[in-house]
C-alpha cells in the first residue's frame, strides 16, 4: 500500500477487530502496477491509498467481525498459505493512520472537524485550488471561457421569451461538464430576474436526515454568496424533525459549490441575490422498497413546506437542481471496460429516463430508476426528483446532453431548462 507517508508502528492499542468505513474502492494503475484504490468521498480522511492486489483478499475481512487471528485463518484456507500478524498489522496500521477505519481514532478526528465546521460563520470553498483557481481573476477567466465552451451555445444571448423558472445543471467538475454548464448558465442574467435560488444538490457522502439545507453563507473566490437565513430558518420551524441544518456533508460537497460559483460569476456584480442551499440524501430506501418518496409522510411535509414558503416570497425565486446523471464502469464497480456499444447504451436509457423529467413528471422519472434498480447509479435522482415536485407539473427542455469517459468508467449529465 502507498500513501505518501511513513506508516506508524502500533503496538498498544492495535485494532484486533478491525473495520473499514464506508469508503470508494476502484482498480487503476500506479507505477505500471494495477492497484486498488482507496478514498473517502467525505473527504474526513484526505489521503488517497493505493492497495495491492494481494491485500485486497485481507480487507474483505475488515468488517469489525473478524479479529486479526481469524483473518488469517481465512487467508489460509482460501490461499492454503501462511499470512503473518506483521502483514495485518501493518495494513491495520496504514489505514488507521490515515482515518480509513472505524474506532476512537476516527470518532475523535470526525469530532474535531465538525467541531471546526460548526464553528466557521461561513461555508468556505472547499474545492478552490483544487478543481478551480483559487484567485479571482484566473476563476473568472477559466468561468468565461468556460461559457464560451466550442460545444455551447457559443455566448450567444436567448430571447426574451426563453425566461426560465428552473434550471437542472451538471455538478462534474467544470472541466469535464464545460459544455454542459455553458448550455445551463449561457446568459442566465438575461433569462431570469430571479434575487432567490433554491439550489438543491446530491449529498455524495451521505447526509444525516434526507433534506440538509445550510444557513451558511457560501465562500467562493468570487466573493460570498449569501444565504436566506430567515427562509432556512422558517424552514426548520415548519420540518423540525426532517432537517439537519449546517449538516456535516456541506463541508466537501460539490454540487451546490459549483452552482454558487456560478451565480457569482453572472450575477454578483450586477444584482443582489441569495440562496437557499439544501443537499438531498439518498432515495434508496425507497427504490428497494418500491415505493415512492413522496408517498412517504416526512418526505412529503418538506415537500409542502418548501411549496408554500417558495410561493410566498414576494421576491421572483429560480430552482436549481445540481445533478449528474449515469455512473458506469469499473470505478463504480461495474465489470467490463467502457466500449463505444456502452456508451450508447447509456445515452439510451439516459435520454428516455429524461422523458418524463421534460414532462415534468418527478413519480415517472423515479419509477424509470427504480426499475432498473439503480443499476446506472443516477447520483442526481433525490435533487431532480425534488425540483419537478416543486414546479408542479412544468415542462422542461433539454439544451444538452453530455457524456465524460475514460478507461475506468464514465459519467454522464444534461442541462435543461424551465420556461416560463
Amino acid at each position: 500500500m502507498d500513501s505518501g507517508a511513513d506508516t506508524e508502528s502500533l503496538t498498544e492499542g492495535m485494532v484486533e477487530y478491525p473495520k473499514l468505513r464506508p469508503v470508494e474502492a476502484f482498480p487503476t494503475e500506479a507505477n505500471g502496477k494495477k492497484v486498488l484504490c482507496l478514498r473517502d468521498p467525505t473527504h474526513c480522511a484526505e489521503a488517497v491509498l493505493f492497495v495491492l492486489p494481494e491485500a485486497v483478499e485481507i480487507l474483505r475481512y475488515f468488517d469489525g467481525k473478524h479479529s486479526i487471528v481469524d483473518i488469517q485463518a481465512a487467508y489460509v484456507r482460501r490461499h492454503g498459505q501462511l499470512l503473518f500478524r506483521e502483514e495485518v498489522e501493518a495494513l491495520i496500521a496504514t489505514l488507521d493512520q490515515h482515518y480509513f477505519l472505524e474506532g476512537d481514532r476516527f470518532a475523535q478526528h470526525q469530532e474535531r472537524l465538525e467541531e471546526a465546521f460548526r464553528q466557521t460563520t461561513t461555508r468556505p470553498a472547499f474545492l478552490a485550488g483544487r478543481s478551480y483557481p483559487p484567485e479571482g481573476p484566473e476563476l473568472c477567466q477559466m468561468l468565461e471561457q468556460m461559457l464560451q465552451h466550442a460545444e455551447g451555445p457559443a455566448g450567444t444571448l436567448h430571447p426574451a421569451k426563453d425566461t426560465i423558472h428552473a434550471l437542472i445543471a451538471p455538478h462534474i467538475d467544470f472541466m469535464r461538464g464545460g459544455a454542459g454548464y455553458a448550455w445551463a448558465y449561457g446568459g442566465l442574467d438575461q433569462r431570469t430576474d430571479a434575487e432567490l435560488f433554491v439550489i438543491f444538490g446530491t449529498a455524495h457522502g451521505g447526509a444525516s436526515r434526507p433534506f440538509a439545507p445550510c444557513a451558511k453563507d457560501f465562500d467562493t473566490p468570487l466573493g460570498a454568496v449569501r444565504t436566506d437565513r430567515a427562509l432556512v430558518e422558517e424552514l426548520k420551524q415548519r420540518c423540525p424533525d426532517l432537517l439537519a441544518v449546517d449538516d456535516m456533508a456541506h463541508r466537501v460537497e460539490h454540487s451546490i459549490e459549483f452552482q454558487a460559483i456560478l451565480l457569482q460569476h453572472l450575477l454578483g456584480a450586477k444584482r443582489p441575490f441569495q440562496i437557499l442551499p439544501i443537499l438531498c440524501g439518498s432515495f434508496h430506501e425507497w427504490i428497494l422498497a418500491g415505493q415512492l418518496p413522496s408517498d412517504d409522510p416526512g418526505v412529503q411535509s418538506v415537500l409542502e413546506a418548501l411549496r408554500d414558503l417558495i410561493k410566498a416570497q414576494e421576491k421572483p425565486v429560480c430552482l436549481v437542481a445540481g445533478a449528474d446523471l449515469a455512473h458506469v464502469g469499473a470505478r463504480f464497480g461495474d465489470p467490463g471496460p467502457i466500449t463505444p456499444d456502452l456508451l450508447r447504451w447509456i445515452e439510451g436509457q439516459d435520454r428516455e429516463m429524461l422523458e418524463p423529467v421534460a414532462a415534468g413528471d418527478p413519480e415517472g422519472f423515479f419509477r424509470f430508476v427504480s426499475r432498473e434498480k439503480d443499476r446506472r447509479r443516477i447520483c442526481g435522482l433525490p435533487p431532480v426528483y425534488t425540483l419537478l415536485h416543486l414546479m408542479r407539473g412544468r415542462t422542461a427542455e433539454l439544451l444538452h446532453y453530455g457524456q465524460a469517459p475514460d478507461p475506468q468508467g464514465v459519467v454522464t449529465f444534461c442541462s435543461m431548462a424551465f420556461p416560463g
